[in-house]
């Protein structure tokens, strides 16, 4: 092992520094990788990397249990169509099936009770769609009326949530097959045993015969968060590979970015998985709010890792960057012995050592007090907090009925204390990276600011604005749609439809319209190949086409580009299967597609328009003021004040802001868009992802703590000031003010505060002491969430910037990685 304090110190003296040696310990930092990938082998990489491909097993499970659902309605309808009337038209058959895959793909509430009334609910508008589309197929001009009223009330009823989403949906598909298929009205009997059977084979597959077991996917998701813990790191090493070689490219970068984002979705999948499930059915005596802060605390402390891995490969302000090797291959051993503790199957044993070694190669630039390498100091403290996270997690993880210990759980850590700080200011380094720091990491202020969206109506539900707009959308995809192809029309309406579903602004919008054409394009060349491939093979056809629904269904959460991709493709092998392949075909597909999408989004424009930096601004704003009356009445609980509502009620409020604004920021954060001020709008979730977590926890803990009016003389201020900065961060997401563009500062640490309000916690002789000091720990952790992203914003003084204080860049940070200031 290189071992900073012991290995490098004799280079040291031998050498005259840190440059000496350089050799000797790149060819041991060498030999340790060469062993390390022997001793762990491929299997244990691989098991590691495919645990993080389809986090909890999600996707694989819609895909299948859809598929496996299309085909059990197609075969129960098939058999009924033989014995009763096989001279009715097959049509009836892809009825069953399209419903069956619409039941499973539009029904998304959380628990399992509630899914199984919603499936069964959509038996009703189905029916009362399918009949009144079947009367009305033969007259174009009322069936055309009537269609757009249906897609009104279908978008309007998604205000009642999930269920109205579901049932809008099982509303609108039968009427659309209706005018698709030009059925009869005599084909009315068949069509609803087939919609009765579609939706039935959903109910009885995902509701009841593999009705989602939450503990087997809360288990899967956590096991999933450490593998892509572990591609983190190994991203954050591929850029100090990069710069150990002259410069990381932006691709390099980008993976970083990326490998962050992808480990924030699967710990928001673990958040939404506890709203389901006990961690302790899953791991006995593990508590949900802890698992939730151990997730949360390890997230904090790899995404710290990666941003200051990031900033470390800036180059200074002074002139060209000047790294020293050793350095480089010093934090780069840390890393893999973080990836080591990180990979799948380690044991408990395997896991300390890994995280030993890992803060062993790191101390040596830990302990370094020289001026001039503050940022590798700063991305050695962050190595250390990670070891820190992973050691600690381990340590408290519950134990496994075989005596071991579980290692796919994280547990809030203690750092131990930091060295004393180098003997210079961090004021310089401050500076440095603000100037270094890409334009997309804080926000402008015609960016983010609503000056754009002032004058647009406000105060309108979404579900209205949303129908208003469906309608004039559909109006133009009808007349547009008969210009162009009088038989294909259906295509651009139901694209004007669905690139409505789950968007919330312009901006969503035009992206989710942009990937329906860009799919739709792919899926005609991939349907024209495959068709060309199968030729007139049926057995062949079909194998095809249940392969390419379980793909576009399988990526339809990943992008939804690929349903239309898959569904294409599924066209072409549909249309060769009964003999109407046609490049034509396919190729109106594209252009009634473009229509649709066009429609939608100058009805967006034209129609009660909403920006979409007013709508993320919006739901920021809602959820702080959630999570401000949480802190409120959590205060007020601790002190002994009467509350205003049960505190259940209050979370329950918080955490519905934060999935509406977690859907409102996807067309800002979107990796594929490149987007000014992309970095600061994820950042900016994340951090309030993480106080949602702190602000729950600490309602839970007021819950159970009898009141004491004393603390009210140093607990109040304290709550206060925390308030008061998250209401500061506000106003820099949504109105973007920042101290660097002569906006008033808002945000000022309250760790002064906080430690008086310890110090009364502290002197408790009762069995009340530990709860208060977790209270007071909690509190602590959201303020310097918050300070840290103001900081970074130029939205609050830096706590650490005080010449005269002997503490480390991040010791007010100490007690947990919550301080997200990057590269601090």
């Amino acid at each position: 092992m290189v071992f900073l304090r012991g290995r490098l110190a004799p280079h040291r003296r031998d050498c005259g520094g840190w440059s000496g040696g350089v050799r000797g310990v790149a060819l041991r930092v060498e030999e340790e990788r060469v062993a390390g990938a022997r001793r762990t082998g491929w299997s244990a990489d691989l098991r590691t990397r495919l645990a993080g491909v389809d986090p909890g097993l999600v996707r694989l499970r819609l895909a299948s249990i859809a598929v496996a659902a299309m085909a059990l309605a197609v075969v129960v309808v098939a058999l009924l169509r033989a014995a009763l009337d096989p001279a009715e038209p097959v049509t009836v058959l892809l009825f069953a099936g399209v419903l069956a895959m619409v039941s499973n793909l539009a029904v998304n509430e959380p628990d399992l009770p509630r899914r199984r009334v919603t499936t069964a609910l959509m038996v009703l508008p189905a029916t009362a769609s399918t009949v009144v589309g079947a009367l009305l197929a033969p007259h174009r001009i009322p069936a055309a009326v009537a269609f757009v009223l249906v897609m009104v009330v279908a978008v309007w009823v998604r205000r009642y949530g999930p269920r109205g989403f579901a049932l809008g949906m099982a509303g609108f598909m039968p009427f659309f097959f209706t005018q698709f298929l030009q059925v009869a009205p005599g084909q009315v009997p068949w069509l609803l045993v087939a919609a009765v059977v579609g939706i039935g084979a959903t109910l009885l597959l995902r509701g009841v015969v593999f009705a989602e077991r939450p503990e087997r996917t809360l288990r899967r998701l956590v096991a999933a968060f450490r593998a892509r813990a572990h591609a983190v790191v190994d991203a954050t090493d591929d850029v100090l590979a990069a710069i150990a070689e002259g410069g990381p490219d932006e691709r390099t970068l980008e993976s970083g970015r990326r490998a962050r984002a992808r480990l924030q979705e699967v710990a928001l999948l673990v958040e939404d998985t506890l709203e389901q499930t006990t961690a302790g059915r899953v791991w006995p005596g593990l508590d949900d709010d802890v698992l939730a802060l151990r997730v949360a605390d390890a997230e904090l402390a790899l995404e710290r890792l990666s941003v200051a891995a990031r900033r470390l490969a800036l180059p200074p302000a002074g002139g060209p960057r000047s790294l020293d090797p050793v350095a480089i291959a010093a934090l780069r051993t840390g890393l893999r012995h973080l990836g080591a503790a990180l990979e799948a199957g380690r044991g408990h044993a395997a896991v300390l050592e890994a995280t030993a070694d890992a803060r062993a190669a790191v101390a040596g630039l830990v302990a370094d007090t020289r001026a001039g390498g503050e940022r590798v100091q700063r991305t050695a403290f962050a190595v250390r907090r990670v070891a820190d996270a992973i050691h600690h997690a381990q340590l408290d993880a519950p134990a496994r009925r075989d005596g071991g210990v579980s290692p796919d759980t994280f547990t809030p850590y203690r750092p131990a204390p930091d060295p004393p700080r180098a003997q210079h200011t961090d004021q310089a380094q401050h500076t440095d990276q603000a100037q270094h720091t890409d334009q997309a990491e804080a926000p402008a202020e015609d960016d983010v600011g609503p000056g754009h969206d002032t004058d647009r109506p406000r105060g309108i539900a979404l579900s209205t604005r949303q129908a208003a707009q469906v309608g004039v959308a559909a109006t133009l995809a009808i007349v547009v749609g008969e210009l162009v192809a009088p038989s294909r029309w259906y295509w651009a309406v139901i694209t004007a439809f669905v690139v409505f579903a789950g968007t919330n602004s312009r901006g969503d919008l035009l992206t989710r319209g942009w990937g329906r054409i860009v799919g739709t394009v792919g899926g005609v060349a991939a349907g024209m190949g495959l068709a060309a491939l199968v030729g007139d093979d049926r057995v062949l056809s079909i194998v095809l086409l249940a392969a390419c629904v379980f793909v576009a269904l399988y990526l339809v959460r990943v992008s939804p580009a690929m349903l239309a991709f898959g569904i294409t493709a599924v066209l072409a092998l549909v249309y060769g299967l009964i003999g109407q392949f046609s490049v034509e075909v396919l190729v109106l597909r594209v252009e009634e597609t473009i229509v649709g999408a066009l429609a939608s989004i100058l009805a967006a424009f034209l129609v009660l328009p909403r920006g979409t930096r007013e709508a993320f601004g919006e739901a920021v704003g809602e959820l702080v003021d959630a999570m401000d009356r949480v802190l409120r009445e959590t205060t007020d609980r601790l002190v002994g004040r009467r509350a205003t509502g049960p505190a259940r009620e209050a979370v329950r409020a918080m955490d519905d802001a934060l999935t509406t604004l977690r859907q409102r920021a996807r067309p800002l954060t979107d990796p594929v868009v490149r987007r000014r001020a992309r970095s600061s709008h994820q950042r900016g979730l994340r951090v309030l992802v993480v106080c949602d977590v702190y602000a729950r926890s600490l309602a839970r803990t007021a819950e159970g703590l009898p009141a004491d009016p004393g603390w009210a003389a140093s607990l109040d201020p304290a709550a206060d000031r925390v308030r008061a900065n998250l209401d500061g961060l506000r106003d820099v997401l949504v109105r973007g003010r920042r101290a660097s563009d002569g906006g008033r500062v808002r945000a000022h640490s309250a760790e002064d505060l906080v430690d008086a309000a310890e110090e009364y916690a502290a002197r408790v002789t009762d069995d009340r002491r530990t709860a208060m000091l977790a209270a007071v720990r909690l509190l602590r952790r959201i303020d310097q969430a918050v300070v840290g992203l103001a900081v970074d914003l130029g939205a609050a003084d830096d706590p650490d910037d005080d010449p005269d204080d002997d503490q480390s860049p991040s010791t007010s940070a100490s007690s947990g990685v919550a301080n997200t200031r990057s590269g601090s």
